[in-house]
């Protein structure tokens, strides 16, 4: 038991390492969430009086911003250099069918589930089940994406859903130690809403940082005016970094297999 602590320890220990790296060559992916935000707040605006045509809009300008920040965020773990300007304006496009194809495989079974809600309030709970099966099954899709070879959307959901069985514990650990405080209330919100998009829709992963940031100060007794202006200003660099980690960690955990993590925490512990 003592050697399978060590092992995850080690593990995340060693993505921390590599997530400060990469945040000093990609630090420029910081300033471009806020900008993409903007033009997500601003797409919104446009788009609300234009119907189901501001849908598709919003559908093609999400998938645009989340395949750029996608692609800066691959950049930040897999190069050797700094981002630059250049590279934000060269990220507009990237992997934007991927996300758009998921998308609309995902939004079919999402829209049957609004519309089984709607037709019987009763629901809320199948729903919500539903909701967090695929926020856990499909968790690690937009690492997918970005990090590995696949053919189809559907491809990317099995690759997901094969990720999730064979590293559940050491993929969500991190993130059960950072909400567990914060109760299960806050839980089964972020995954009913992460749910509906596996973690590609643009301002849900702007949402995630911000509202588990501002859980934690309000329970440390802040303000509410100054937990707004905490979170407003740390939210995009914590989702650089969250985004960041999860990278490192998808990579470390697709590399080698638990009894092959063992076995080098052993040799690690040894050569030390």
């Amino acid at each position: 038991m003592l050697t399978v602590v060590t092992s995850t320890l080690h593990l995340y220990r060693e993505a921390l390492h590599a997530t400060s790296r990469s945040l000093v060559r990609g630090w420029l992916a910081i300033p471009a969430v806020i900008v993409f935000t903007l033009l997500m707040l601003l797409a919104h605006q446009i788009a609300r009086p234009l119907g189901m045509l501001g849908g598709f809009l919003l559908g093609a300008v999400n998938a645009c911003l989340i395949g750029a920040i996608l692609s800066l965020i691959e950049q930040a773990i897999k190069g050797m250099r700094a981002i630059t300007l250049g590279d934000v304006i060269e990220s507009m496009g990237h992997y934007f069918w991927d996300v758009i194809s998921v998308g609309f495989v995902l939004w079919i079974p999402t829209m049957l589930l609004d519309t089984s809600l709607r037709a019987n309030p009763d629901s809320q709970f199948l729903v919500t089940a539903c909701l967090l099966l695929v926020f856990i099954l499909l968790n690690p899709a937009p690492e997918v994406i970005y990090l590995t070879r696949h053919d189809s959307p559907l491809d990317v959901l099995k690759r997901s859903y094969d990720f999730v069985l064979d590293n559940w514990i050491e993929w969500f650990l991190p993130m059960a130690l950072v909400l567990a405080p914060l109760g299960l209330s806050l839980f089964f919100k972020l995954s009913s809403q992460l749910g509906r998009g596996a973690g590609l829709d643009f301002i849900q992963l702007v949402f995630v940082p911000f509202t588990v940031l501002s859980a934690w100060l309000t329970d440390f007794g802040i303000s509410a005016e100054l937990t707004g202006m905490i979170a407003l200003l740390l939210t995009p660099p914590l989702m650089v970094g969250m985004l960041i980690f999860r990278g490192h960690l998808f990579v470390a955990l697709s590399a080698t297999s638990r009894r092959q993590r063992l076995y080098q925490s052993q040799f690690h512990d040894s050569a030390r």
